[in-house]
């Protein structure tokens, strides 16, 4: 019987530095996107590939993230009395069945590598995806369903993947693209955060993976690579080595960096404008503002006012 992927990895433990002194108190996992937390949205992708088994990794200060998966039987008992049976119908997205999720302490911040290093009890000798809740991709089919779609077909380590411009390359872990296939590409190997000058291509990996357990057996032996950290990436690339069995998937869909403030709040924008209930009025608010505002300021945002005037429409 060929296996099925079935366990995911939420590598959780961050600080969030980048959005304090908001995740001083609330796990940056908990930041709401629109209403929605961006766990929620890496959840809910999951499932739709298949995901039985939720695996977080996480840090002390992370105890609201657990609570947000547990029941809130006050609350729920609140709403059934009020008769607002539409709001409990959207906490039960919230709801992950007993048994089907677990906690792992990562104790020391030694890496995203080490992270998922972590889990390798609980993953065993199966293939298992990992996502990083920073990243949120709106596509009509979720991403990591496209991804579990292509790998039945190559049964390998698989990254999701997307085209950056040259400015952006060393913040990324990047593909020695072998062979091109479309939306498939056949890798030699991965350059973590490398130089423009030693980037091999301009293919970028995003914070989808579909790995198998070989690389929980390599990263127990990855020693520390870029800034000190045990990456990812490292092992993966000695898979594509070894093995030659590492591809990326162009995925479908617009990818939205949401460990960055500037990246959160376009996404922010993007979901607003793309709900029923909110996105006319909240157009209407953004070609007000836009007519407020002068055009040195948006000079010095480097935007046009006619850009975004019709924004929304």
């Amino acid at each position: 019987m060929r296996q099925k992927i079935t366990k995911a990895v939420f590598p959780v433990a961050g600080l969030g530095t980048r959005f304090l002194p908001a995740t001083k108190s609330i796990p940056k996992e908990i930041l709401p996107l629109v209403d929605r937390p961006l766990i929620q949205y890496c959840i809910d992708e999951a499932r739709a590939a298949g995901i039985k088994e939720f695996i977080f990794v996480t840090s002390r200060g992370k105890s609201a993230l657990e609570d947000y998966f547990d029941n809130a039987p006050e609350l729920e008992k609140n709403l059934r009395q009020k008769g607002k049976t539409d709001v409990l119908e959207i906490l039960r997205a919230t709801d992950v069945e007993s048994g089907g999720i677990a906690y792992i302490r990562q104790k020391k911040a030694l890496g995203l590598g080490h992270a998922v290093a972590c889990a390798h009890r609980l993953i065993a000798n199966e293939p298992f995806a990992v996502l990083l809740p920073d990243d949120v991709v709106a596509a009509d089919k979720p991403c990591l369903q496209q991804m579990v779609e292509a790998w039945e077909e190559t049964r390998g380590n698989m990254v999701g993947v997307m085209q950056v411009d040259d400015d952006q390359i060393s913040s990324y872990g990047v593909l020695d693209v072998k062979d091109d296939m479309n939306r498939l590409v056949s890798a030699r190997g991965l350059v973590e955060k490398p130089s423009l000058a030693d980037a091999p291509s301009r293919l970028a990996v995003i914070g989808r993976y579909i790995l198998t357990p070989r690389v929980l057996r390599d990263l127990r032996n990855t020693q520390p690579g870029v800034g000190g950290e045990i990456q990812l990436t490292d092992a993966i690339n000695q898979s594509a080595i070894e093995e030659d069995n590492v591809y990326g998937y162009r995925f479908e869909g617009k990818r939205y960096d949401c460990g960055s403030k500037a990246g959160f709040l376009e996404a922010t924008v993007d979901f607003a404008l793309k709900r029923p209930e909110l996105g006319d009025q909240f157009a209407r608010f953004i070609r007000l503002t836009a007519g407020r505002l002068g055009a040195d300021e948006l000079k010095s945002a480097g935007l046009k006012t006619a850009t975004l005037k019709s924004t929304g429409s």
